[in-house]
């Protein structure tokens, strides 16, 4: 046989092999045909600086810590509002809480000198909400913890999209009871050192044994769901009641950040500083809180270690948020949200600045940073442009995709970013509205005889340095752009009060 002919004979033999390789190879490679599975994770009430990878040195969140190493870290990320409701909205619909009337908590109601802009006390049945979007895609979708939408069956999570609840319903703070030291049930509004937790009167969550920790309890729901449904797509929304009030802990992490708190030198200064008419706190020293926090690490760090486990996690996108600032003015003042100017129910960056983490295996550069301002409606477009999925532009009309920020660009095409909270907040604020708009921020607000705030954030992130009447151009600028947006979106606005009186000061 010459050459040729043996050339031939080998390359006959050779060449079906290796085409069957690479037919094998492309078969089981995930971008050919496994659509990106998703882990959205957000916590209550939960501040800017709760993280060690955005600078706390009390708390310890070793794994949310080793997620923000594997994924992008936002710096300039926001909530579309400082209290809880609204921004989770924001989040489902990619609607600014302004234009679909969904203002204030569910529930809140508070006057003053002002009567609080009417709202809309659920989400309306007739959004397509995100969770809809990806079951219309064939993905499986999963709620577990806090929802506050809404109050009625067609309200919940299972008429929203979600084909799966556990503990989603009307309350928006953890429905608990626990038994004290001599075996008594008692309430759930009062700090809690460490005991025996059971949920209770929350029907869609069933009773759990004594000993059971809420925050436990949602994860094993979410590795409960990964087991199942591991061999198709999902949307897994994980929203954890931790860290709102009441502060109830495990013993032992109690303990220990009361040791640790212990050992460590307190800083310098004060731990107060005033707020208005409120205080707000200037150092992380509380350890329930702490406490608390490490129970959610732990959680995030199960659902990561299940993901890999089943072999999911090179296919998952995960994205940790917040849905408002950490609560440091009111109620305990559990936290400090320094640099940052106060906290959750508040217009400065302390109420709406959050801590955002999204892991994208493959595309986002592990360890990044992004510093181009988002906001929650974003979510909704990003999510299915990374699954490449249709975009629903009637539906999620005030969020922009940040995917190309995921893959390493710099900027949006986005001039501005709104808030309307036309009510009176529990934390001590009164109703007002803002824009931000590159490195500037304005602050309205609608009582009458309040003063205007321009801050440049870049110089100044504290929010100390009120620069209104040294830049009245930029104010008009800003304040034109807020009026014609608030117009756009039929914000509701708050009207005088004809029955205020005002509160006679103490001596």
């Amino acid at each position: 046989m010459n050459r040729h002919l043996k050339k031939t004979a080998v390359l006959a033999l050779i060449l079906p092999a290796l085409l069957l390789s690479t037919l094998n190879a492309a078969e089981i490679s995930p971008k050919n045909t496994k659509k990106l599975n998703f882990v959205f994770v957000l916590i209550d009430d939960f501040g800017w600086t709760d993280l060690g990878c955005f600078g706390s040195t009390f708390y310890e969140t070793p794994n949310i810590d080793r997620l923000c190493a594997d994924g992008m870290k936002f710096t300039n990320a926001y909530a579309a509002c400082s209290v809880c409701s609204p921004t989770r909205a924001s989040i489902l619909t990619g609607k600014y809480p302004a234009r679909i009337d969904l203002t204030n908590y569910i529930g809140g109601g508070a006057r003053g000198k002002l009567l609080p802009a009417e709202y809309v006390r659920h989400m309306a049945p007739e959004e397509v909400t995100m969770a809809e979007a990806f079951k219309e895609n064939g993905y499986t979708t999963f709620f577990a913890g806090k929802w506050h939408l809404g109050r009625e069956p067609e309200h919940l999570p299972e008429a929203q999209g979600f084909d799966i609840n556990k503990g989603g319903w009307r309350a928006g703070a953890p429905s608990y009871s626990y038994k004290n030291r001599e075996g008594k049930r008692v309430g759930t509004n009062r700090t809690f050192r460490g005991g025996f937790f059971v949920p209770y009167n929350n029907p869609k969550l069933e009773d759990g044994p004594e000993g059971e920790y809420l925050t436990d309890r949602l994860t094993d729901e979410s590795v409960k769901f990964l087991e199942q449904h591991k061999d198709e797509p999902f949307l897994l929304y994980l929203s954890h009641y931790a860290v709102h009030n009441p502060q109830q802990a495990k013993k032992e992490y109690i303990e220990k950040y009361e040791k640790k708190l212990a050992r460590i030198q307190k800083p310098a200064g004060p731990e107060f500083e005033p707020e208005h008419r409120n205080r707000n706190r200037l150092i992380q020293n509380q350890p329930i809180y702490a406490a608390m926090i490490q129970s959610v690490d732990d959680s995030v760090g199960r659902v990561m270690e299940k993901l890999k486990e089943l072999e999911l996690e090179q296919n998952t996108a995960i994205i940790f948020m917040s849905d408002n600032g950490g609560l440091s003015t009111s109620e305990g003042m559990p936290t400090s949200n320094l640099p940052l100017r106060a906290g959750k129910g508040w217009a400065y960056e302390g109420g709406i600045r959050e801590p955002v983490i999204v892991k994208w295996p493959g595309v986002a550069k592990p360890g990044s940073v992004c510093d181009f301002p988002i906001i929650s409606n974003d979510f909704y477009p990003t999510m299915l442009d990374m699954a490449n999925l249709p975009l629903k532009p009637k539906q999620h009309v005030d969020g922009i995709s940040f995917a190309s920020l995921l893959k390493g660009k710099k900027k949006l095409n986005r001039k501005a970013i709104y808030w309307h909270y036309p009510h009176y907040s529990n934390q001590g604020d009164s109703p007002s509205a803002a824009v931000r708009a590159g490195d500037f921020k304005y602050i309205e607000h609608f009582e009458e005889g309040s003063i205007a705030e321009l801050y440049n954030l870049k110089d100044d992130l504290g929010e100390r340095n009120n620069l209104a009447k040294k830049m009245p151009s930029k104010l008009k600028e800003l304040k034109t752009m807020l009026h014609k947006w608030l117009i756009s979106v039929d914000a509701k606005m708050p009207k005088p009060n004809p029955n205020y009186k005002p509160r006679k000061r103490r001596n």
